[in-house]
């Protein structure tokens, strides 16, 4: 794996890495766009495999606010991510893409604009007909505002529907936020989260009925993981329903992590999609 800071048309940076990058010769590498609460460090063991199964590079990045990419705005919109794809896009000389949860959601709304050949996403974050609710908010700005990120983490987990632990009560789950606050993971958490949220927000303001997507390419795959919140699984059934040549798929025994465990049937799916 190789890493490389590129620039961007607005003079910003974003931190690419490249598996399989001596693979260019066999044709388009994939781009990866990363979910919210993640960097591109935590798709590598999915960027090697794909790449080993296709036999192409595999192209993941820091989005604005991870590693040493560029700052997110305070007015951050889906259109700065969108600008920031197509300049990885051009730099790796890429027209494959796949986005996971927030970059699905990403990727959808760029590939009706960019030149994307073939698209594959899973469990995207779109919002479709309002399927995106985030009542909240109100109540992780209110423990922000207190100064307490515990609650405030909390809150947005349980808000999110993604994980094990947003089941847990809010207040164990405040209490695990403050005994986890020192690990890899606690950290990254709370460095995300702020950046999380806008990307929620931006979601929302993005909301659209199904129609405008079929803009997509012709060859589109979704992907829904079997156990992920019902969420991702509406927005996404109606975008298939008038896409007509797209293909769906659910993931058996998958969560809404499935593409970090990097699951060989994900592999498979995905490499057989996007080699044709």
């Amino acid at each position: 794996m190789t890493s490389e800071n590129i620039k961007t048309p607005d003079g910003g940076t974003l931190e690419l890495y490249s598996t399989g990058a001596e693979l260019a010769f066999a044709g388009s590498g994939v781009v990866v766009v990363p979910a919210s609460m993640v960097t591109a460090a935590d798709y590598t063991k999915f960027a090697q495999k794909l790449s080993a199964a296709l036999g192409r590079p595999v192209h993941t990045f820091n989005r604005r606010g991870r590693g040493s990419s560029s700052p997110q705005a305070e007015d951050y919109t889906l259109d700065a991510d969108i600008r920031d794809l197509d300049a990885v896009m051009k730099h790796t000389s890429s027209t494959d893409v796949f986005g996971h949860s927030f970059g699905g959601a990403v990727a959808l709304h760029a590939a009706r604009t960019l030149p994307v050949e073939r698209l594959a996403v899973y469990d995207p974050a779109v919002s479709v007909n309002h399927s995106v609710k985030a009542d909240w908010t109100t109540e992780y700005e209110r423990a922000t505002a207190a100064g307490d990120d515990d609650r405030a983490l909390a809150v947005l987990t349980k808000g999110l529907e993604t994980g094990a632990f947003s089941r847990m009560p809010l207040s164990m789950l405040t209490i695990a936020n403050k005994l986890t606050a020192g690990t890899h993971v606690g950290k990254q958490q709370r460095e995300l989260m702020r950046t999380g949220v806008r990307e929620i927000k931006a979601i929302i303001a993005a909301d659209m009925p199904a129609e405008p997507f079929l803009e997509l390419p012709l060859e589109t795959l979704i992907i829904v993981g079997e156990k992920s919140p019902a969420y991702f699984g509406v927005a996404c059934g109606q975008i298939h329903d008038i896409l007509t040549g797209s293909s769906y798929t659910i993931l058996q025994g998958a969560g809404h992590d499935g593409v970090l465990r990097a699951p060989d049937k994900l592999i498979t799916e995905l490499s057989d999609f996007f080699a044709g």
